[in-house]
């Protein structure tokens, strides 16, 4: 398709223009923080859902999918993250055309239906299709405006934000696994995905009223160079490269992690929160690198949350476990080292693209780009852990294969 000079340098102009008028607004301000408060439902009902994913392994594991192998089951549970990150590749491309309320809307039904499939669900066809497919799709379209929209309103202040943001994710990890576990031996399992379901959609109708962009959109036709162009950059290379190999195994202790502590002897009870308690550790994980990075350097504070994370796996959970098989404190620390070190992936990511991309109107795009990179890391990390459970009779010689880098 021809490109119309004229109208794109009019419409980079209209953008130009509102973001001096609101240039006051950035980095503080009521609207700026109203936006926070409505990414911050986004990513409580989108990636907060997706860290809930564990301890669906454990119940399908035990009931309806008793007959599957842990790796099948996982397929479901990889999906969620992997459609979450992938269908940016599109949704990043209409924000920047058309800005975040259609998505939004989109989002809120697909995530809210897919749900409610997936409560009335039976067979593991039905699971891939409503909980593997629908329902992070629709967490799709309401993660990436979320994420879009923060970069707009913030610069100096910018890993911070996406900090608090991205802390949805990490309190949305402690209420819906707290809320399932209790709910499911009561209600059973439909009811219990009907309410989570209902609560999902009160909080994106919080999103659908205050999520707005700085910037105006900017309707450009669809090039290949702005698909293909990221991949020219040195800075951004080794940052998608960085990220996959983080989200490749970040997925594998929130699958798997229950699953582990009841095998090596742990309390069920016990055990069943602790993908809770990592969640809960993630939380002050997500708030206070994105703070440091803003005084400290950003890419300086993610190396050392990686070194940290890789220091816990290595010195604490690898042999911690082998001298001390079935110790609950062992997997309660674990938890709350490992959830407050790796917090840092989902908020830190977006701010550091932020920083490598002068582009403001490309943002969409750009974090589409990487996230459908992502994507790919985060649909193998858990299956391939799976297989190594299954190859090793269960997960307590298997998992720690499956973990160590």
């Amino acid at each position: 398709m021809a490109t119309n000079p004229t109208a794109e340098l009019k419409g980079t102009v209209a953008a130009t223009e509102t973001s001096e008028d609101a240039a006051r607004h950035v980095d503080h301000g009521l609207r700026a923080w109203t936006v926070v408060a409505g990414a911050w439902c986004c990513l409580f009902c989108g990636f907060g859902w997706v860290n809930a994913i564990g301890i669906f392994q454990d119940y399908y594991q035990a009931h309806q999918l008793r007959t599957y192998s842990a790796s099948s089951i996982s397929w479901i549970l990889s999906l969620e993250p992997f459609i979450l990150f992938a269908a940016g590749l599109v949704i990043g491309r209409v924000f920047d055309n058309y800005g975040p309320k259609w998505l939004l809307l989109i989002g809120t039904f697909l995530h809210v239906f897919g749900l409610m499939m997936t409560s009335i669900s039976h067979e593991y066809y039905q699971f891939i299709l409503a909980q593997g497919i629908c329902s992070p799709l629709g967490a799709s379209f309401v993660f990436y405006p979320a994420l879009s929209c923060t970069a707009t309103w913030f610069d100096k202040r910018r890993a911070l934000a996406f900090g608090i943001v991205s802390s949805g994710s990490s309190l949305g990890g402690v209420v819906f696994p707290t809320m399932l576990s209790r709910l499911l031996p009561r209600i059973g399992f439909g009811w219990s995905l009907r309410i989570s379901g209902f609560m999902v959609l009160a909080m994106l109708i919080i999103a659908n009223l205050t999520v707005r962009s700085r910037i105006a959109p900017v309707p450009r036709p669809v090039k290949l160079t702005d698909y293909v162009g990221p991949f020219s950059e040195i800075p951004f290379i080794l940052l998608m490269l960085a990220s996959c190999c983080g989200f490749f195994a970040m997925f594998v202790p929130i699958n798997y992690v229950i699953v582990e502590a009841q095998e090596d002897g742990v309390n069920r009870d016990l055990a069943g929160y602790l993908l809770t308690i990592l969640n809960a550790a993630s939380l002050p994980g997500r708030i206070l690198p994105g703070y440091l990075g803003d005084k400290l350097g950003r890419f300086n504070v993610m190396i050392a949350m990686c070194t940290l994370s890789a220091v816990v796996l290595l010195v604490l959970w690898l042999p911690g476990t082998l001298l001390s098989p079935g110790s609950a404190a062992i997997y309660i620390v674990f938890s709350l080292l490992y959830g407050f070190a790796s917090g840092a992936f989902v908020g830190m990511v977006p701010a550091l693209l932020s920083q490598i991309s002068p582009d403001v109107t490309k943002t969409g795009v750009r974090q589409g780009v990487l996230f459908t990179c992502i994507s790919i890391a985060s649909l193998t990390g858990s299956p391939i852990a799976g297989a190594i459970l299954s190859r090793q009779h269960g997960p307590t010689g298997g998992y720690r294969c499956s973990r160590a880098p």
